[in-house]
């Protein structure tokens, strides 16, 4: 007799969650639907949806059916109460920020992070009057000691780009809880497959799903998961969740909404006045993607662990950073919170330092130069000159992107492939 209340696995989960056949046409496949509106039943209906008394379709700005199975699958994979699909990973970052934060409010951030996030947290932000304060992912007490009152929230990737740096998400939720503030983990790198934030006490989980999700560089979107365990009402510190919207008849959103008021005030205060809002086609392929998320992610770890295992060895490689090594000084995190592998994404120093790197990606074949990661295509690119040019050499140094270091997103093909053409890049003359 088949269980009634048996909770779904992740590989059948990433097929099924959010998901049905159309009832209207039968379709098996999501619908995309690709308008701008949607009809009202009547004046009543408009004004309950309007003013949040009722869950609907309005304006695809703010909702629209496809991106509402890609939201429901994302919660489910991740183990939150709701999500919020956006335009981008840069765009989830600030929606989250912009209902958490008021001018003067300060955050805390790992000093271990994308280049384009320490730029836009270092710059875009402050035009918002959001300030950052870095702290160190390899020592905790930092993070401690950079707790402010003004503090509204603490900020990690739970695999930190380029550098493969496993953060140790459950001690820094630990200073989140003491400080009362939300902890928020970039998941971009980890995806749920290998690593569920909000086990080890995140509150809000992003993604740039134009990566690992999506997994086929064809679209850019990204996400934001509410973990429903954060309580916004216990020290007042968060107006647009604790106090009454003038926008919506006074609703106080904490009130209404509970455990998933977070991703509610995402929706209808960030995207709702600032705009990002995802193409219901980039959501159909996204979801799409998301269906072999769980066989791509093991490939990609198989493949990645083969390759930092043989660059290892190899004589014109100084260093390979890749916490799947037991080598590693990430390694035994690693194995807590990424056991089935730790991701696609390694960096690797290069003896011949700037020049050996320009070298390298200059003579691979197979590699694609590009500026992403997470696709099914094993990809390249020397930081120092590209994603984060903008940062200082110390920066840079800071984040894993020094002069001498190549980052390789490892990809799902044949593994002696990829190490073929690496091979090839290292010895060109």
């Amino acid at each position: 007799m088949a269980d009634a209340d048996r909770i779904p696995g992740f590989n059948t989960l990433a097929v099924h969650a959010g998901a049905k056949p159309d009832p209207t046409t039968g379709a098996r496949a999501t619908p995309i639907y690709q308008t701008t509106s949607f009809v009202f039943d009547d004046v009543e209906h408009a004004a309950s949806l309007f003013g949040l008394q009722a869950f609907g379709n309005i304006y695809t700005r703010i909702g629209n059916p496809t991106n509402a199975v890609l939201e429901e699958r994302v919660a489910a994979l991740e183990g939150g109460t709701a999500a919020l699909a956006v335009a981008s990973g840069h765009a989830a970052q600030v929606i989250v920020m912009q209902t958490l934060l008021m001018p003067g409010d300060e955050f805390i951030a790992s000093k271990k992070l994308y280049g384009g996030s320490i730029n836009q947290f270092n710059h875009a932000f402050k035009s918002f009057g959001w300030n950052v304060v870095w702290a160190d992912p390899d020592d905790i007490s930092t993070f401690e000691a950079a707790v402010s009152p003004k503090t509204k929230a603490i900020f990690i990737e739970s695999i930190a780009n380029p550098g493969g740096v496993i953060t140790d998400i459950e001690a820094i939720g630990a200073v989140a809880r003491k400080a009362g503030v939300p902890l928020i983990v970039d998941n971009t790198l980890a995806t749920p497959y290998l690593c569920k934030p909000i086990e080890y006490g995140a509150d809000i989980v992003i993604h740039s799903l134009t990566k690992f999700l999506g997994g086929h560089g064809n679209s850019i979107g990204g996400i934001i998961v509410d973990a429903g365990s954060f309580n916004w009402s216990r020290d007042k510190k968060y107006p647009m969740l604790c106090e009454p919207r003038p926008e919506y008849s006074g609703i106080v959103l904490h009130e209404t909404f509970g455990n998933f008021a977070f991703a509610i005030a995402c929706r209808v205060l960030g995207l709702r006045d600032l705009g990002p809002a995802l193409s219901p086609f980039n959501a159909f392929l996204i979801s799409t993607g998301i269906e072999t998320l769980p066989l791509r992610m093991q490939r990609h770890c198989d493949n990645a662990l083969a390759v930092a295992t043989w660059l290892s060895q190899r004589p014109e490689v100084a260093w390979v950073s890749y916490p799947g090594l037991t080598s590693d000084k990430y390694h035994a995190l690693a194995q807590k919170y990424v056991p089935k592998g730790a991701g696609a994404v390694m960096t690797v120093g290069l003896k011949g330092g700037f020049e050996a790197g320009v070298k390298l990606v200059s003579n691979v074949k197979l590699f694609s130069h590009v500026a992403n990661i997470g696709d099914t295509k094993s990809l390249i690119i020397h930081p120092a000159s590209t994603t984060h040019k903008q940062l200082s050499d110390a920066q840079k140094t800071q984040a894993g992107a020094g002069p001498d270091v190549v980052r390789l997103s490892i990809g799902i093909e044949d593994k002696e492939d990829i190490i073929a053409d690496l091979e090839l890049g290292l010895t060109a003359k």
